[in-house]
């Protein structure tokens, strides 16, 4: 019996480890609900409710080939290598395959799992899926992790270009134990949930964005992409999260449409590969500095950074009552959909950690409490990244003005009057500027400098 343990890959395509497995047989799969464990990690109600709709389709994709998916709850991290030992007893299982993590606490807990069921004589074979080339395959000529995006993307954009990127097709139905038919279970998730419902949670679903995206929006995606109100990205992050989809089928699917996606242009389809290295950068990062993941800034001289931590600023920002517009409309359509658009998201790190002096650590933790598409890598490297303590981030200097930035992407103001409908009867020149707001623009920019200025040095 082949044990497949499913994590953040819930998908049959593109699957290797699955894939692996199938080609031995029999399949079991697993998948452990760690409610201790998120709740440390601060995945967010929505979240787990989009994993219990993900995990309900999974079971009956899983069925359609012959293989039984069983969940088990465990609390924490450290109570899964037990766990596990006792279903390979309980299977007689000759192997655990699974496909790697890039977060920290997930790579050490893989690592106690190997110990675990090694020591039983069982093989433990983990398989690289998250990324489109592996952590530590990009690096300087000196063997090093590159620590500006630029060249790491021309060095990544290089090496795609001799990698097969063709996806693991579905694996070949298997023959089911003495031919009895799998029944598929309701899977219940007994923790806080928040309706996901507004993403249709299972792989055929992610396909069908990808596909409207390409169809209809990767084109003009260069032009349009900053602009909140518009229709214009691809919506795939909850599905990429989750691994409903990977960032290799994306990738594959864009070059046959555009094979010359990779050639770097000012382009809607190259402009998407360089959000596809961005992600890929984020999480190279992540395994080569595994310290990223217990909340240390990536520039040390972010330690000097003098947070002022105002409880009542920072509640403010969180229920989307600065008075700024733009900001607040930001923050309720995270609050209300568990989404937040990608330039938002940049305004919003940018007003915490730089008009309010808020450590980017407590944003982070919000945004990842509240995100249907939590991922720590990402959500990581873009926090450091506004707050310039990051790897390759903006420049200490850099204020994102919310004003000017409102009137450049949301310049009739469509957003902003979805959330909040109290400004929608305001013109379009008068809906972009504050009211009663919690700090002025000019004086705290000029503070932030003065703070900020620890990070001259780097």
């Amino acid at each position: 019996m082949q044990i497949v343990w499913f994590r953040k890959d819930l998908r049959i395509h593109d699957n290797p480890a699955l894939t692996q497995a199938c080609q031995k047989g029999p399949v079991t799969a697993v998948y452990f609900v760690t409610p201790a464990q998120w709740q440390q990690h601060d995945v967010a109600p929505i979240q787990i409710d989009f994993i219990e709709k993900s995990l309900n389709q999974l079971a009956h994709s899983l069925s359609s080939l012959g293989i039984e998916l069983v969940v088990q709850t465990v609390d924490l991290f450290a109570d899964v290598p037990k766990a596990l030992a006792i279903l390979c007893k309980t299977l007689n299982a000759s192997s655990v395959l699974a496909n790697s993590e890039v977060e920290v606490d997930e790579i050490n807990r893989d690592i106690r799992v190997q110990q675990k069921v090694q020591s039983l004589g069982i093989d433990f074979k983990l398989f690289q899926a998250d990324c489109i080339l592996n952590p530590g395959q990009v690096l300087t000529q000196q063997g090093t992790m590159f620590k500006v995006f630029t060249p790491f993307k021309i060095n990544w954009l290089r090496q795609v270009q001799g990698v097969n990127l063709t996806p693991y097709c579905k694996p070949d139905i298997q023959p089911t134990v003495q031919q009895k038919r799998i029944t598929v279970a309701k899977i219940t998730i007994n923790l806080l949930k928040k309706d996901s419902s507004a993403w249709v949670a299972s792989e055929k679903a992610a396909q069908a964005h990808l596909v409207e995206f390409l169809d209809l929006h990767v084109e003009s995606y260069h032009i349009h992409r900053d602009f909140p109100a518009k229709p214009a990205t691809s919506m795939l992050s909850p599905y990429l999260a989750l691994g409903l989809i990977t960032s290799k089928q994306c990738l594959d699917a864009l070059l046959h449409r555009y094979p010359d996606a990779l050639e770097n242009a000012k382009n809607g389809p190259s402009t998407w590969v360089n959000e596809l290295v961005w992600r890929e950068f984020y999480r190279h990062i992540m395994v080569l500095n595994p310290h990223l993941g217990k909340g240390s800034n990536y520039n040390q001289l972010g330690n000097h950074i003098a947070w002022q931590n105002n409880p009542k600023l920072f509640n403010a920002w969180c229920e989307g009552k600065t008075g700024y517009p733009l900001v607040d409309a930001a923050m309720q359509q995270l609050l209300q959909t568990g989404w937040m658009h990608n330039r938002l998201r940049m305004v919003c790190a940018s007003f915490l950690t730089k008009h309010l002096l808020i450590d980017w650590r407590w944003g982070e933790t919000f945004f990842k409490q509240h995100l249907i598409d939590g991922d720590l890598a990402s959500n990581n490297g873009g926090w450091q990244w506004a707050a310039s303590t990051g790897c390759d981030a903006q420049p200490y200097f850099r204020i994102f003005n919310p004003i000017i930035q409102s009137q450049k992407f949301d310049p009739n103001g469509q957003f902003i009057s979805i959330y909040n409908q109290a400004l929608a009867h305001l013109s379009d020149k008068q809906i972009h500027f504050p009211v009663n707001p919690v700090v002025e623009h000019k004086l705290a920019r000029l503070t932030a400098l003065d703070v900020f200025s620890v990070l001259k040095r780097g």
